[in-house]
């Protein structure tokens, strides 16, 4: 089993060492938007606790993260008015994960409109922002 970086980059996000745009946050978990958008109002949820993949974290701590993911792509959906959402979580490279911090991909999807491939480019941050106070709105109710 490979060890958990204490330096990856979700780890510096939670210490306030890198900004991000964020959508939610409680003791367990925090969501923020995702600089290389698969689409629009591509949202992240990850764990306050070090965890590298889902297999590491404990029970607990998974089941907080999983109320939370539900709570967010509730709002993700409502926000982007998306016709459904893509949710992604990987494990390992050898699964697809890049950052070795637990977390869930929340992706909104259209009918009519393919999702970018991985890693196709930064977003404004302008539209971060505007996607993020418009999901923090359906949040709010």
């Amino acid at each position: 089993m490979t060890t958990y970086d204490p330096n990856n980059i979700f780890a510096r996000i939670l210490r306030g060492e890198l900004p991000c745009h964020r959508v939610f946050e409680n003791e367990h978990c925090l969501a923020f938007m995702d600089i290389m958008p698969r689409s629009p109002g591509h949202t992240l949820v990850i764990p306050r606790i070090p965890a590298r993949t889902i297999i590491d974290i404990e029970p607990a701590a998974l089941s907080a993260l999983a109320v939370t993911v539900q709570t967010v792509a509730r709002a993700v959906k409502t926000a982007m008015v998306a016709d459904g959402l893509t949710i992604q979580q990987f494990n390992e490279s050898a699964g697809g994960q890049v950052v070795f911090h637990l977390h869930f991909h929340i992706i909104p999807r259209w009918e009519s409109k393919m999702m970018a491939p991985h890693g196709a480019g930064m977003a404004p941050a302008e539209q971060l922002m505007l996607h993020a106070e418009q999901i923090k709105a359906a949040l709010a109710g």
